[in-house]
């Protein structure tokens, strides 16, 4: 054997090798990573191979300061992935495909993409089928679980044999994360929140791909989002994390894509929980004006699915885009949407009668007046989110307890003509709540808009593709 496989691997060459931009092998990295997850059990290991929570910050500072070589992103996820639970999707009959986006405000896209997308069958006959492993709103952006969780019933934690049970009845599936799913993630995710090392785009990008190869989809396409409602603020870093997760998941033989999308204004009208699932309920009915920012945004990412899918090229996106709006007006993704709600516990009659999701009081939904005319130059995304959460709709400390009635409806973006004593929106508030934080959610919708006397030029919402 050889003697330098046979030496025991220590937690400080580790370390160096990341501090001084070297290069680690397979065994290294595995060491690592079971480290991450084993760490406060020293008693499994010699005091020399245990790693502490200071090693682990200190490893994540050095990645932070010199980044990662691309193999080392992809061991790194490779790796993360593979000390975990995976979802075992062999028993699905189908295309099996997944999007993923690093969220937004009003960025509830994904039930409305999943019961479009799942509507089309492969040129092979075979269905296409949409496991949509999903999270939860923290801070000023919305979780797409919890907007569900707003329809009576609706379950989203499935065991594997309910998800492939459902996807091979509905070919949809939007469900949460096991506890055992890239349990590194969680713990590194945990600690790059208050070691500064959260914005490192190696770790953002293992991050999110190690809980995506382990769903068992044949093909991603990502959403990066960019902007001031986005985490990734400047488009050149919002590109190069969408380079770096199609990378990776090209490393691991998977077909994917990237769409990078503006968030520099909320992305749709309806933010909140119940809100979110009324406005996919309207555009599922086939009411399109005043959704027609959300669903270039739906479009875009559904048409390179299709492609994905074999149905079309690269170079026919348009016709990819024609064919996804008749099937919008055909009704039949909502019928695909009735399907998955009851598939999921849910109670399928709000898909037609929408007033049994929680509902405030009209009493309590308050207009947000404009102070000057003029036109609305920039919409602040964060503070609108940020609104929200103040409103109850998202969860300012993990600990808090989201309501899911409440929330609010942006009446005017960016562009548009403003008059003194117009609504700017409407807060959909719970009278019970703490008054100053109603209050506060009003100061900061209010602040989140720039009103100038000149017409901006038109935003633009897609901004890159990569392949």
């Amino acid at each position: 054997m050889d003697a330098a496989a046979a030496r025991p691997i220590t937690v400080g060459e580790v370390l160096r090798a990341v501090r001084d931009k070297q290069p680690l092998t397979p065994a290294q990295m595995r060491f690592f990573v079971r480290g991450v997850v084993e760490h406060t059990r020293k008693d499994i290991a010699p005091a020399d191979r245990a790693i502490d929570v200071s090693q682990l910050a200190a490893w994540l500072m050095a990645v932070r300061i010199q980044g990662l070589t691309p193999d080392n992103t992809v061991l790194l996820t490779k790796t993360m992935a593979e000390e975990g639970d995976q979802l075992d999707l062999s028993g699905v009959n189908g295309e099996k495909i997944d999007k993923h986006s690093t969220g937004g405000v009003g960025d509830f896209v994904s039930p409305t993409l999943a019961a479009l997308v799942s509507t089309f069958t492969t040129p092979e006959g075979r269905p296409i089928v949409i496991p949509m492993m999903s999270g939860r709103g923290l801070g000023h952006t919305g979780g797409t679980l919890d907007a569900l969780e707003a329809i009576p019933g609706f379950c989203v934690s499935l065991t594997q044999s309910q998800i492939v049970t459902q996807l091979n009845r509905t070919g949809l599936a939007i469900f949460g994360q096991t506890g055992a799913i890239a349990p590194a993630d969680k713990i590194l995710y945990a600690l790059r929140n208050i070691t500064e090392t959260i914005d490192s785009i190696p770790l953002i990008a293992a991050s999110i791909m190690s809980k995506k190869l382990v769903e068992g989809a044949d093909s991603f396409v990502m959403n990066v989002t960019t902007g001031s409602g986005a985490f990734m603020k400047e488009l050149n870093d919002a590109v190069v994390l969408a380079r770096t997760m199609v990378d990776i998941a090209k490393a691991e033989g998977r077909k994917v894509s990237s769409v990078v999308s503006s968030m520099d204004q909320p992305l749709s009208p309806m933010i909140g929980n119940a809100l979110a699932v009324k406005q996919v309920l309207r555009v599922l009915s086939g009411e399109t004006r005043g959704f027609e920012r959300y669903l270039t945004v739906v479009m875009e990412l559904s048409a390179h699915m299709l492609v994905h899918g074999g149905l079309y090229t690269q170079g026919q996106m348009g016709l990819a885009h024609n064919d996804l709006i008749r099937c919008l007006a055909s009704r039949a993704p909502q019928n695909k949407f009735r399907q998955m709600i009851e598939a999921q516990g849910g109670d399928p009659t709000v898909v037609d009668d929408p007033s049994k999701l929680p509902t405030v009081d009209e009493r309590n939904i308050v207009p947000v007046f404009a102070e000057q005319d003029g036109f609305a130059q920039a919409i602040d995304a964060t503070q609108v989110g940020r609104a929200a959460m103040f409103l109850g709709a998202n969860k300012e400390k993990p600990e808090d307890v989201i309501d899911l009635a409440v929330g609010l409806v942006v009446n005017k973006f960016v562009g548009d003509a403003v008059r003194k004593g117009e609504p700017l929106g409407w807060l959909h508030m719970n009278p019970d709540r703490d008054k100053a934080k109603n209050g506060l959610a009003a100061e900061t919708f209010l602040r989140a808009y720039t009103i100038g006397a000149v017409a901006p030029a038109p935003p633009g919402l897609i901004l890159a593709s990569i392949w």
